[in-house]
């Protein structure tokens, strides 16, 4: 029971970045084995616990806290309301990857953008605007994103054809493309949302 406790202490400190196998290993002091089958315990436990909006998700290779499907419902509701932060940059730099580039992995995500992408592909999930969309053939079975119907119906989108064409923020990018890229997309989503929240009212 102690070790339940250490685990779900930690995936509640580091939040959205999650953890590995291998770290958790390290941080308690026990062979990965051992903590992957309390991690499945901890998850079972949260899951029967009626009075618990909690559970443990697998995203990629590390495991987060996270809430359960049952709430969605309420996280939706929060995420169009005013009291939600905006995406940050990298989540919104993931998400233009995904929009662009889906279905792709999350190790695909991380080549372009060049950093850890974890934590923004969780907040995308939560909020909606991503789900799996299969999973890659071969070893580890990575889990391949693209974009919701939410997604489309929240931007006011009715296809993909209605994204910014990428050719044109590309050719915007005179400096540092990628970078100049993400911030001509932000523009233009920014200005998609602003255009959504004028006509909720």
């Amino acid at each position: 029971m102690v070790l339940l406790k250490e685990i779900e202490a930690l995936l509640f400190v580091v939040g959205e970045e999650g953890l590995t196998l291998d770290e958790m290993s390290h941080i308690l002091d026990q062979s990965t084995s051992t903590v992957y089958d309390q991690l499945l315990v901890l998850r079972e436990v949260l899951e029967q616990d009626e009075n618990s909006g909690i559970t443990i998700l697998e995203v990629g290779d590390s495991f987060v806290l996270t809430t359960k499907k049952e709430l969605s419902p309420l996280l939706k509701n929060f995420a169009q309301s005013a009291i939600n932060q905006r995406l940050s940059q990298a989540a919104l730099e993931t998400l233009a990857i995904i929009a662009y580039r889906q279905p792709i992995t999350r190790v695909e995500i991380e080549h372009i953008r060049g950093v850890q992408s974890s934590a923004s592909i969780q907040k995308l999930v939560h909020r909606q605007l991503i789900q799996e969309k299969g999973r890659v053939d071969g070893p580890g079975r990575a889990i391949m994103y693209g974009t919701t119907p939410y997604f489309y119906d929240y931007f006011g989108l009715k296809t993909m054809a209605d994204l910014p064409d990428i050719n044109e923020l590309e050719e915007e990018a005179e400096e540092i493309p990628t970078d100049l890229f993400f911030d001509a997309f932000k523009e233009q989503f920014d200005e998609i949302e602003k255009n959504k929240k004028k006509e909720d009212g």
